[in-house]
């Protein structure tokens, strides 16, 4: 004899978003946690003078602050990509391949931060943050998403699309954290790349839609992160601030709007 549950998405085929009988609301489960990611290539890989100042600033804010780290690959993560593309391995492998630099970095940084209660974090451990937080631990982990093998084939070439950018505000949006910072080595978004034109003009605040459509040569963060933005639940805004500044990474935790604001408009 066979029992039939009673269920709205019994006869379901999965794939129609409008779910007869589901009124769908998300809960924000831990909200204020501040979800920032430090750069690879901007500030890791600078070392020392670079990473000490803004190690302070945590150390300085972790008592005022749940923060969870997330760091990024940077230049020998590029290798990676670069090597595996040659040998033409599919965008999963790269994917792989690529998550093993912003782990590294974490573990880095996690002994760095050993005495002041800096712990690494793996993805199977994220339902352990609201323990980390009461022991008064800075939970650090890559900035990758756990994609890995499975990682989506890209429209244009290998180079995997969901990467560390990608990870930090997936995990801000998995919080119900409304807004995600990402520390670089410049003040935020330009019109053009500061580094190779004097004359590009600072963006102070953007709309995610109005930045897709603007079409700019380098949207600081992956473009996937800025087409998530449009459609997110929590996660609203998207702060990218130049970690160089001493100053800058306090300012931005408590909630001021240095460098670039990206929200969804």
């Amino acid at each position: 004899m066979r029992s039939t549950i009673e269920s709205s998405l019994a006869g379901a085929t999965l794939t129609d978003s409008a779910a007869p009988g589901i009124n769908y609301q998300p809960e924000a489960m831990m909200p204020d946690v501040k979800v920032l990611k430090v750069g690879g290539q901007s500030i890791m890989d600078r070392g020392r003078a670079a990473l000490f100042p803004i190690m302070d600033e945590l150390v300085l804010a972790k008592d005022n602050h749940k923060l969870l780290v997330c760091c990024g690959g940077g230049t020998r993560a590029r290798h990676i990509y670069s090597v595996a593309s040659d040998l033409e391995l599919p965008t999963g492998v790269l994917a792989a391949l690529g998550g093993y630099v912003p782990r590294q970095n974490a573990r880095m940084l996690q002994m760095l931060l050993a005495r002041h209660g800096g712990i690494f974090m793996l993805h199977d451990d994220f339902e352990k943050l609201p323990l980390y937080f009461r022991l008064g631990c800075i939970p650090i982990m890559t900035g990758m998403p756990p994609f890995g093998y499975w990682e989506k084939p890209t429209e244009t070439g290998r180079i995997p699309q969901h990467r560390t950018d990608a990870g930090v505000f997936l995990s801000a949006e998995v919080l119900g954290a409304k807004r995600a910072l990402f520390i670089k080595d410049e003040e935020g978004l330009y019109t053009d790349d500061p580094k190779k034109n004097r004359g590009a003009t600072h963006i102070a605040k953007i709309g995610a839609r109005e930045l897709l459509k603007s079409n700019l040569p380098d949207l600081v963060l992956e473009r996937v992160v800025i087409e998530y933005l449009t459609r997110s639940r929590f996660c609203k805004e998207l702060q990218i601030i130049n970690g160089l500044v001493r100053g800058n990474v306090t300012r931005a935790l408590n909630g001021e709007d240095v460098g670039t604001i990206i929200y969804q408009d």
